[in-house]
């Protein structure tokens, strides 16, 4: 195991070691030091606790990609993820909710750490509409399935799988949350979630159907004999993906600190791990041999996005974000172990029966 976690566990130290030099240019003690270094220890943490789900999830794509995809998704997308998500993402909502240019976005959010927080903190309704729709498409995606034949919730899936023929049933039920959540905001703000939970949703059609036209122009040239490393789709679908699940992370991060390096620092450690956990399910088999953690793992993402959305009227605690996310994998893990063992026990009492 610690294989797939060495790249991880160097980067964490990389990062740790960064932590405890900003630490002392800001504060030039040990209890400076020991103080940041904490706060991104505690980051990383949080960051990996909300997206064990992400994990899970994104290891279903990646058993369909080749290795070179695998490792493209491990370093580009981490540049992604840090720089994009971690710095790029809050540095324009600032520039644009303020009216300003990115550096002095970025002057803001080290001279001015408390004023740079609550600018991105009043954009909560846009990201939480869009992250919401995007991740709540995703899960509803994966139930509302006619072709799905293996159910952990048996009852609920397989009444939700009923409805799978059904074109765009998810958005039509997607659609109807989203407005019966506005009505509950006032006017600019249920206005502003409506329009940013549509472009999540049109996000997820766009994203979902770029990935079935390069699947469909690959199987093309393996048909006409080409050699075809596929997974640009997929590599495409997972960057997309970790960003709604960072959306969170990021607006949580500001209860720890409002300081972009220490947020950036900590953040990247757990998505770092995050990606290598990924890859080791992946490589492990890890999917196939527990055959309900991925719907454990989708169960996670609609709670999560269904949290998100309903985070624009109630406060919900990032503890409880996390919390659900890990019961219900760990439910389904445990769930999975015991259908494995039941049937270890029905193939040794038919061997002993043939009759």
């Amino acid at each position: 195991m610690l294989r797939h976690f060495r790249g991880s566990i160097l980067f964490a130290i990389v990062c740790f070691i960064l932590a405890g030099i900003y630490g002392w240019s800001q504060e030039p003690s040990l209890a400076g030091v020991v103080r940041v270094v904490w706060i991104v220890l505690v980051l990383a943490v949080l960051e990996v606790s909300l997206s064990f789900d992400n994990a899970v999830v994104n290891a279903t794509v990646l058993e369909d990609m080749d290795e070179v995809w695998r490792r493209r998704f491990l370093t580009w997308g981490m540049v992604f993820a840090v720089y994009g998500m971690y710095i790029f993402f809050p540095l324009a909502i600032v520039a644009v909710a303020a009216g300003m240019g990115p550096i002095e976005a970025v002057k803001l959010s080290l001279s001015h750490p408390d004023q740079y927080e609550q600018i991105v903190s009043s954009a909560h309704t846009g990201i939480a509409g869009f992250g919401g729709a995007f991740l709540a498409m995703v899960g509803l995606k994966f139930f509302f399935d006619a072709d799905k034949d293996v159910h952990w919730i048996g009852v609920v899936e397989r009444f939700l799988s009923r409805f799978g023929a059904l074109p765009a049933i998810e958005i039509a039920l997607l659609l109807l949350v989203l407005w019966g959540i506005s009505l509950t905001l006032p006017l600019a703000e249920a206005h502003t979630f409506l329009v940013s939970g549509a472009l999540g949703i049109v996000t997820f059609i766009a994203v979902d159907a770029l990935g079935t036209a390069l699947e469909l122009r690959e199987e093309r040239m393996r048909l006409a004999g080409a050699i075809v490393r596929s997974g640009l789709g997929g590599f495409i679908y997972l960057n997309v993906l970790d960003a709604s699940f960072s959306f969170d992370a990021v607006i949580g991060a500001f209860a720890l600190s409002n300081n972009m390096v220490v947020i950036a620092l900590g953040l990247s450690i757990g998505a770092m791990f995050v990606r290598s956990m990924t890859l080791m399910l992946v490589r492990q088999g890890t999917l196939s041999e527990y055959r309900f953690l991925e719907h454990g793992a989708f169960w996670a993402i609609v709670a999560l996005g269904a949290i998100m959305l309903a985070s624009v009227r109630w406060e919900i605690p990032e503890s409880v974000t996390g919390l659900i996310g890990a019961v219900l994998i760990g439910l389904s893990l445990w769930w999975s172990v015991r259908h494995n063992r039941q049937s270890e026990e029905s193939e040794i009492q038919a061997a002993l029966n043939p009759e």
